[in-house]
């Protein structure tokens, strides 16, 4: 009888042992895999430019009516479709003239440039420290070309000096503080235009796109440097850099837009009760617009023609319009407290791209006549599109007229920035 006692305690304590040894490993994280074959200078020249362009004619395209309300734009405009001339007063953050010609763009196409001559001075190496160090230097410069006699002289060009400070201060003070130390740095960001979560990453992450080798270099390079966002808006702000890179390696819309719940290498999607709340907007984005593509207007919508009265220069069907308009009223439901809200920018570019479905210039026209910032958003979108689809395959009107205003009015050769780029590819 001991015996038998003897072999069951024996056998128990085997089978408890083996029990906690027992376990189901965890999946392992998959890296968003792409193409990442080095892309001929040919290709890659033609997809920065295609980027650099779509991206200004974006900007230019909202530049007169930034921040109206879509109905404002309806009555002065009808339905924009084109370039517009940039009738505005000028301002720091705006075309630094009144009332310039259609294609004169804003501080989105200036990033651009900032960012092109960013990479030739430290040869595409990225990193906080020497992004701090480029924009206090280009501060540095504007504030001691003051002491410049002709400057002084002349009350014009002491204005224009002063305007070019004004748009780069707020980002040289947080610079700045960042290379004093951590508390100063933390007070600057939290502060940084008055503290909201600003789109600011946005202006420029999607060029990091353009300089990396896979998905998850774009969003770490852009996440690295996202030093003017507070909360999720880092999140976006390299996620945006994703998707621009993921447009230089596919055709594929879907593959561009699913990017995002895929790549998250600091953990978003983990955060307790809350989730990941970029891809939560894009998720909610995508099914709005594929249940009202799949609605049945009925002919009471039809009729109605004051709620749904059709802009003049709208070139689609009644029920197109209907669809879009009910659409600009779901993105009108969840408007932030300021237009540049990272997560609004966020929410009507991945709304607008799924709407478009690759299609150019019907994506642009989506998002510049809903207004509120629709040049940030379409600058965005119009980098993607432009990486994806390449300068070639842009409508050719509007490049070459960007082209030549950007290059003859604005001082931005975007030409020699995409061959600039594409030397120090090699």
């Amino acid at each position: 009888m001991r015996y038998v006692l003897f072999l069951l305690s024996v056998f128990l304590v085997g089978c408890k042992n083996d029990t906690k040894k027992f376990d189901i490993p965890s999946p392992t994280l998959s890296n968003y895999e792409v193409n990442s074959t080095q892309l001929a200078d040919s290709v890659y020249y033609d997809k920065v430019l295609g980027a650099l362009v779509g991206s200004a004619i974006g900007d230019a395209m909202g530049a007169s009516t930034e921040m109206w309300h879509r109905r404002d734009i309806q009555l002065s405009y009808g339905y924009i479709n084109g370039l517009t001339p940039a009738l505005r007063e000028q301002s720091p953050e705006g075309t630094w003239e009144h009332n310039l010609l259609a294609g004169a763009t804003t501080d989105d196409t200036r990033w651009k440039s900032l960012m092109v001559n960013y990479f030739k001075t430290h040869n595409n190496k990225t990193s906080p420290e020497n992004f701090t160090n480029h924009i206090i230097e280009y501060y540095n410069n504007l504030t001691k070309s003051l002491a410049n006699k002709d400057i002084q002289l002349s009350t014009d060009a002491l204005d224009i000096q002063i305007e070019k400070i004004d748009w780069i201060k707020e980002w040289a003070q947080v610079a700045m503080a960042y290379k004093k130390d951590h508390n100063s740095y933390q007070k600057a960001q939290n502060r940084f235009y008055g503290g909201e979560m600003s789109c600011a990453g946005q202006l420029y992450s999607p060029m990091l796109g353009l300089i990396s080798n896979a998905p998850v270099d774009a969003y770490e390079k852009a996440y690295s440097l996202s030093l003017f966002d507070i909360g999720y808006a880092k999140d976006i702000t390299a996620l945006v850099s994703t998707m621009t890179f993921m447009a230089t390696r596919t055709q594929s819309l879907d593959s561009i837009l699913n990017a995002p719940k895929f790549v998250d290498p600091i953990g978003y999607a983990d955060s307790r009760l809350v989730g990941r709340i970029p891809t939560t907007i894009l998720n909610n984005a995508q099914i709005n617009v594929r249940r009202i593509n799949e609605l049945v207007i009925d002919s009471l919508l039809l009729n109605d023609t004051l709620i749904y009265k059709v802009p003049k220069g709208f070139k689609g069907s009644k029920i197109d319009w209907i669809r879009q308009e009910m659409l600009y009223r779901l993105l009108e439901k969840d408007e932030r407290s300021i237009a540049f809200h990272s997560a609004e920018i966020w929410q009507i570019l991945v709304t607008a791209l799924e709407f478009g479905q690759g299609d150019f210039e019907k994506t642009m026209q989506f998002i510049i006549n809903y207004g509120r910032d629709n040049d940030t958003v379409a600058a965005v979108a119009g980098m993607i599109l432009g990486a994806k689809l390449g300068y070639k395959a842009l409508p050719p009107k509007l490049g070459e007229t960007i082209i030549k205003v950007n290059r003859e009015n604005m001082g931005i050769d975007l030409e020699v920035l995409a061959q600039e780029m594409t030397t120090l590819k090699d």
